[in-house]
């Protein structure tokens, strides 16, 4: 069985382990985005570091970009676990962390680079291969096919 999963022409067979992997992988960043990001909500103090920290980067209009890089982490991370409006989610967190990568980790190397850059590539394997099966956005997909029956 483990053969017929891994090594089936065009990647790994649909269903069930796909599903399982892409829940986990799903689960694990949207709950990361909303943990990073949920002490600049709650504190105004380490929004103020954040805005500090932007600033310092180069970004224009710190006291606007921190806290819409802040909220669209956090909300694009809740849609993102929830597997609802899961690809229009994931090119906003592609979007966010390529311009983390330009304006904070270009000079640095590699090791550096590896958050955000890890960063790019789940949310654009999200927003190219959907949510899965056990997300909001499957079951919405089913109920619309259901109703045009």
């Amino acid at each position: 069985m483990l053969k017929s999963i891994l090594f089936v022409r065009g990647g790994p067979q649909q269903g069930a382990p796909a599903d399982i992997g892409l829940l986990a992988l799903r689960l694990l960043t949207g709950s990361f985005l909303m943990w990073e990001t949920q002490d600049n909500i709650l504190s105004a103090e380490r929004m103020a570091e954040f805005v500090g920290f932007v600033g310092h980067h180069g970004f224009i209009l710190p006291e606007i970009m921190a806290p819409l890089s802040v909220y669209a982490q956090f909300i694009c991370g809740a849609l993102i676990l929830a597997g609802a409006l899961t690809r229009a989610a994931s090119l906003v967190m592609v979007f966010n962390f390529v311009v983390a990568l330009a304006m904070v980790h270009w000079g640095g190397d590699f090791r550096n680079w590896w958050p955000a850059l890890v960063l790019v590539f789940i949310p654009l394997h999200f927003a190219l291969a959907g949510p899965g099966r056990w997300s909001v956005d499957h079951w919405l997909a089913r109920r619309e096919t259901k109703a045009q029956a």
